[in-house]
């Protein structure tokens, strides 16, 4: 299988790391991106072939890698290949924009997130009912080797930004405070990744698994930043609604 890549920025790192990792990477893979330094940075890390002229990009699938607003302008400039199947990996551009920007009826849409890189990602999806089988198979042997792959309604694919492709940002730097704690309160790091990992996968399983959370909530009695919960929650729904509001606005 041949695939294409326009952009070359973080998402297409995440998804050829994931590939690369498990043995999955298709042989012939493109890269076209402005920036030179980039290009030579995937080369050398994936034996990508690259180059910066993104007009003539083809493949079984083309990979949309690129930012909303940027993405709008490159639809206009781009005439795929009739059978390649054109694979937006951004929100809010919807498939009927992109049909009619590309007359190009073959697309579909997928949010990826970050644990791809290691296999462990959510990845929704939605593809165009002009699409073929094949198509659909080609784009699923790309992403079930990076994870869950979940076909979903596209008006849901927003929502699934805010939530999934965003997620980690909402935790990561929160276990990094707590392995910064740990070791300075005397834990080695080994200590620590083993103790913080297993914490917060059982904590999310009881979260998912325990019949009353609202017991469940209260198991532990001393909980030391309770009095700043109320903010915490209302930075998320400020901050990530307004996101929202903003991601659904219709091109």
């Amino acid at each position: 299988m041949e695939i294409s890549f326009i952009g070359g920025g973080r998402v297409v790192r995440i998804i050829l790391g994931g590939l690369q990792r498990v043995g999955r990477t298709p042989e012939d893979v493109m890269v076209c991106d402005t920036d030179g330094g980039t290009l030579k940075s995937l080369e050398e890390e994936f034996s990508v072939n690259t180059s910066t002229d993104c007009r003539n990009a083809e493949g079984d699938l083309i990979f949309l890698a690129l930012h909303p607003p940027v993405l709008k302008d490159v639809l206009a400039n781009i005439k795929p290949p009739r059978d390649s199947l054109v694979v937006s990996l951004a929100p809010r551009i919807s498939m009927g924009y992109m049909q009619n920007a590309m007359n190009h009826p073959k697309v579909a849409r997928v949010i990826s997130n970050a644990p791809s890189i290691i296999n462990r990602g959510y990845n929704p999806f939605c593809i165009a009912t002009e699409a073929s089988q094949s198509d659909k198979e080609n784009l699923k042997s790309i992403f079930d080797a990076l994870g869950d792959f979940p076909e979903v309604d596209e008006e849901k694919l927003e929502a699934y930004a805010i939530i999934t492709a965003m997620g980690p940002t909402y935790l990561w730097f929160q276990l990094d405070e707590l392995e910064r704690l740990a070791v300075d309160f005397g834990m080695d790091t080994e200590e620590v990744r083993t103790a913080v990992s297993s914490m917060t996968l059982g904590a999310v399983e009881a979260f998912y698994s325990y019949p009353q959370r609202d017991v469940l909530m209260d198991l532990i009695p001393i909980k030391p930043i309770t009095t700043e919960e109320d903010h915490i929650r209302s930075i998320y729904r400020d901050k990530l609604t307004a996101l929202y509001r903003n991601l659904k606005e219709k091109l």
